[in-house]
Order: C-alpha cells, then structure tokens, then sequence
C-alpha cells in the first residue's frame, strides 16, 4: 500500500511538472520577445502559494490540473479603441467583450509595446507554439532514459515459466503465486517450455530481440511451432497462445487483448539506439492523434461505463486522475524494479504527447487556436501588400470567445466523463 500511496504521489507530481514544463515554453520565449508575463501557474482555481520573482507572480491553484502563463494583451481591442474604454454588448457581444476585460485586468501604463498581439505573427506562433514543443521534447527526453539508459529486456532466453493462467502484472510478465487446482496451465507450461531455454523462432520467424519477439507473439493465433535451443541442441514445441488482458505497448495507459504464452525472459536489459527512440516517439504521435481522432466516438461507451456497468474497454481513455491510479499500480506491483520503471516512465511520456497534440489543436481555446490566428494574419497582411492595400491589423481572436466557450464546455464535460469513470470503474493493468 505504501509503495502505491508513492506511485500516486510520484505520478501526480510529475504530471505538475509536465504542465509546469509546458507553460515554462510560453513564458520563456514571451520574455524572449519582450512581452510582459505577469503570472504563471500551474492548476485552476483559488491560489495556494504563490511568490513574485521580478514582473512575474508564479503559483499553484487549489486545483491541481492543467495551468496557465498570462501575458499582457493577448487580445487586441476592438478596432479604434484602446485599453480601459468603455464598449456597448450586443448579441454574443458580451462574451467577445468579457474576453477582451479579463486580457486588460492586467494592462498597466508602459505595457503598450509589451503586449502579445503586438508582436510579429511568426513571434506570435514561436510562443504559442514553445509550449507543446516542450511536452514533444519532454516525451522525447523520457523515453531516452527509458531506452538509452535502461533499455529492453534484450535476450530471448527463459527465466520463468508461469505454471498457470494468473492475472499478469505490469509489463506481462507471469505472476509467481501459487496455483489453485483448478486454474488451466499456461501455453508456455502446456508446451513444456523450461527455464534456461533460448528462444529461436516462432511460427517460422527468427528472432533475436525480446522486444521484436514480444510485440510479434501478441498476434498471434491458433497452435504454432516454437523452435527453442536447449543444452545445445535445437528442439521444436508446440504452443498455442491464449487471448488475455495484457499492459499496452505502445506506452499508453490501459490494457488491449493479445496473445499469451505465460513466461519472462532473463531480466538482462540492452540498451537502444538513438534511432531506436526516434521510432518510439513517431509510434507514440501516430497512435495517441488516432486515438484523438476517435474521442467523440467514445461518449457513449464512456457514458455507460460511467453510470451503467458496463465493462471498461481494454482502450479506453484515461483521466489525469487514472494515470495517477495506475502510476500507484505500478509502483505498488510486486515485480522486478526495472520493468515498472520503465513502464512508469513509458506512460508519463504517454501524458506528453497527449498534451502536446491536444494543445496543437486549431481551435480556441488551445495553443493551436491562438497559432492558427497568427498564421492567418501574417497571410492576410501579405495579401494586403501584393494588392497595394493598407494593412488589415491584427486578427480580432475575441470574436472566436463564443466558439473557445462551447470548446471548453465540451472539453471540461468529456473530462469529467473520464474522470467519473475512473472512478466508478477504473481501469486496471492486471
């Protein structure tokens, strides 16, 4: 219990940091360009602690999710007027203007050539878009010491072999519990695999590297041949694989089904090549934005897993609050050091790249919203120029506040969601 107390803890801190890692891009490259930042915080919410360094007041909010950088005119005021006037609401005008107060609550005399909208437009998107690229390179970093500084389990011989079908822990490796009588043997026992034996091919496929054999097993079907060298001498076992709930892969919280054999290899680790990440972070990006892609699909399978019963899908979305449990979970498992860390770190690195796509959506209220607008101008003012016509100013993103409300809205309840089931059915490893 104490040892999942601390993956919780751990976890939970890490995540802080993350999105401490993420606003420290926008803060960083905002000072760069001169525009004035007069608070950073990391979570939502009333102020816990917070302390002025300079011109800028840096804090935790009592809500510890997500966080912010503010920075001094983040939106231009209507056109022909200037900060602090008085302006008439209309239909929808209201949110565009309560947008526009909360940009000036910290505008001050001095701050008329330090304000974000004032700065070029490829300033603008270096800014906005510093931020996700910071969680980019923060995955990157953590699955280099995943794989350059431990590694992956790297030979293919046998350590143990699980007599029996129990649930498997963090990284699928067998559980050593005893078996009850009544539980069916593992394929690996079934096959009469043994401890000591190194493993040639499967199904007609050589391998040479756990990682490769293991990704390769999980699809497979049906009774295929397992070549195996033992003593010396080369022998050919029949094994037919089950299909169980096993840890992703792919870093990603949660479990999938996959083939099961029932054995660990030696617990020697090799380390990998820098190539070797560049393949697993392009392998993070492109499963986590389908996974992105086909969230609004998941409402109603989330609904009724929520408040209904319904059993949890093996991949479904987690919550911050989720990733904490599991965090917990694989700390608190009873397995050697090495896979749960790397696990641990394969999952924050997961959370990352989750955060860097989801901030780089085109929309307000995301970074992507704000990079999107930027771009537009910079356009718009070409244009301008090549028809010998006076420049259209900067793009007016307040008028966008009505669309960045109903954004949030859906963004804040799909949470919600998430984190309703977790709590009520969450999602477990084993």
């Amino acid at each position: 219990m104490v040892m999942y107390v601390l993956g919780v803890v751990l976890f939970a801190l890490g995540i802080a940091f993350t999105v401490a890692w993420h606003e420290l891009g926008h803060y960083a490259t905002a000072r760069r360009f001169g525009i004035r930042v007069p608070e950073f915080m990391v979570g939502w919410g009333r102020t816990l602690f917070s302390r002025r360094v300079g011109e800028t007041e840096f804090g935790f909010k009592v809500v510890p999710i997500g966080g912010y950088v503010r920075m001094v005119g983040m939106l231009p005021p209507k056109a022909g007027e200037r900060y602090g006037r008085t302006r008439k609401s209309g239909p929808f005008q209201g949110l565009i203007e309560s947008a526009r107060a909360e940009s000036e609550l910290q505008w001050q005399l001095g701050d008329e050539t330090r304000q974000f909208y004032t700065r070029a437009p490829w300033r603008r998107i270096v800014v906005m878009a510093a931020g996700p690229l910071m969680n980019l390179i923060l995955a990157v970093g953590l699955l280099a010491i995943s794989l350059l500084a431990i590694g992956t389990p790297g030979t293919l011989t046998v350590a143990y072999v699980a007599q029996c079908m129990l649930p498997a822990p963090v990284g699928g490796s067998p559980s050593t519990s005893e078996c009850p009588a009544d539980a069916p043997p593992t394929p690996a026992a079934a096959a009469g695999l043994r401890p000591g034996d190194t493993i040639l091919s499967l199904n007609g496929v050589r391998y040479e590297r756990w990682e490769d054999f293991r990704r390769a097993v999980r699809t497979v079907g049906g009774t295929v041949p397992l070549v195996v060298s033992r003593g010396g001498q080369e022998q050919t076992l029949s094994i037919t694989p089950v299909q169980t709930a096993l840890a992703r892969l792919d870093g990603e919280p949660g479990t999938e089904r996959a083939a099961f054999l029932g054995f660990a290899p030696t617990t020697d680790y090799q380390r990998q090549s820098i190539g070797f990440v560049g393949g697993e972070i392009s392998r993070y990006v492109s499963r986590t934005g389908a996974a992105l892609a086909a969230l609004p699909g998941r409402v109603p399978e989330l609904f009724g897993q929520a408040f209904l019963g319904r059993e949890r899908g093996l991949d479904s979305p987690v919550s911050v609050v989720g990733v904490s449990r599991l965090g917990g979970e694989i700390l608190g498992h009873d397995s050697p050091l090495k896979p749960r860390l790397v696990f641990f770190l394969n999952l924050l690195a997961a959370v990352n790249v989750s955060m860097f796509l989801i901030n780089l959506l085109p929309l307000p209220p995301f970074d992507g919203g704000h990079i999107m607008a930027a771009a537009w101008e910079s356009v718009r003012r070409r244009l301008a120029r090549w028809r010998g016509r006076a420049d259209p100013g900067p793009v007016d993103l307040a008028k966008l506040m009505p669309v960045a409300y109903v954004v949030g809205v859906l963004f804040i309840g799909y949470s919600v969601l998430v984190v309703l089931a977790d709590v009520f059915n969450p999602l477990r490893l084993s």
